[in-house]
Formats: C-alpha cells, structure tokens, sequence
C-alpha cells in the first residue's frame, strides 16, 4: 500500500501548476502530449503552459471625428508587440527548461517505483526498506522542484509584466495627447459590450512601441 500512496501522490502533482499565470496571456500553448502514460505510472509533472495568445487588433477603422475616449487591448498588444513576443519568448525558453528538469526527475521516480513494484517481494528486507526511503525521498525533491519551478515562472512573469508596462505608459500617454483624447480604457478591464470600432488604438499603439523598441542609428 505504501508503493501505491506514492504513485498516487505523484500523479497528484501534476495538477499543483494548473493556475500558473502567463505573461499577459501571450505565451504559445504547449501541446498535450499525444500517447497517455501507461495505466498506473505517475503523471509527468510539468510547468502549466500560458494560456493562448490575444487575436491580432482588427484592422483599423477611422477614428471618429472629435472623440474625446478611445481604447486598447493590451492583450493584444502583448501578443503582437516586438516587446511583447521577446518577453512571450524568454517565458517559453524557461519553461521548457524546467519540464526538462521535472521530467528527468519524474523518470528516476518511476523507475524506482517499478523496481519496487516487480521485485520488491523477493528483495531483502533492509534492500526493500532503502529503496522505500530512496522513493520518499525522490517524491519530496520533485514536490519541491515543481514549487521552485512555478516561482521562477511566476518571478520572471512578474518582472516582465513590470518591464513591458513601464516602456508602454508613456507610448499610451503621448497617444492620448496627440489625439487630443480625454481617456484611454483598457477594453478588457473596463466591462464594455458595445463600441464604436474607430476608437481601437490598439493597432497604432502596437506600431509606435515597436517603433520605439527599435535601436536609433548614430549618424
């Protein structure tokens, strides 16, 4: 019954990532895996992928004539931005580094298990008794691996998300000012159902952050 305490608790933590955040829901899902794992075998526990990215702004229509509000996406606008795939990219890039990591130690774990469960009844007591300790202790490096590799996540989500808002505030803001504009929402924050297409910025907003991300040229 031990054996089977632990190969239930490991297939339990793969859930403990399900709610990981994404950098303003812009990273590239990752694809399930295509063959389930073999009836019994611990679930392979991994770093929750990003939720899909934003759609692209639509095609802008003619701002309104003497409009004094106007919106954004800035989902959109983290999925399309050169800022907002470099910052979608350092995610993935440490993502898949950590499955990695989870995956080899959530191989040994099963291996260990296996050898128990197919010879454990001819092993010698103390044999039996250590690899038992071996298996408890494996299962606690992987619980606390997955935990660090959720907070590197969270972390490098967390200061991305800061980097990004802080380069695009004052793009939004000379935006505002040049369209001689009262206010800026954020269409996704902001609980509107009906608006008129010509107030999206998004797609202008999108061309003047990556205009400005790009290095100048010294003459």
């Amino acid at each position: 019954m031990k054996v089977l305490k632990m190969m239930i608790l490991v297939t339990a933590m793969s859930l403990l990532l399900a709610g990981a955040p994404g950098y303003a829901q812009a990273a590239k899902p990752q694809q399930p895996p295509t063959t389930p794992p073999p009836a019994g075998a611990p679930a392979p526990a991994t770093v929750a992928p990003a939720p899909a990215p934003a759609p692209a702004p639509r095609p802008p229509a003619p701002f309104p004539e003497g409009a004094k509000f106007a919106f954004i996406d800035i989902q959109a606008i983290a999925s399309n931005s050169a800022e907002g795939k470099a910052a979608t990219a350092k995610l993935d890039e440490l993502r898949k580094k950590k499955n990695t990591e989870l995956l080899g130690k959530n191989t040994s774990l099963k291996a260990m298990q296996d050898k128990l469960t197919a010879g454990g009844s001819v092993m010698s007591d103390q044999a039996r008794s250590q690899l038992e300790k071996d298996i408890e202790k494996a299962t606690r490096d992987l619980q606390f691996a997955q935990t660090d590799a959720q907070t590197e996540v969270t972390d490098l989500t967390n200061e991305l998300q800061g980097v990004f808002q802080e380069k695009l505030n004052p793009i939004i803001e000379q935006l505002r000012i040049d369209k001689g504009l009262l206010m800026i929402f954020s269409v996704r924050d902001s609980g509107v159902v009906a608006v008129e297409p010509g107030l999206d910025l998004s797609s202008e907003l999108i061309k003047r952050f990556d205009a400005a991300a790009k290095p100048t040229t010294k003459k």
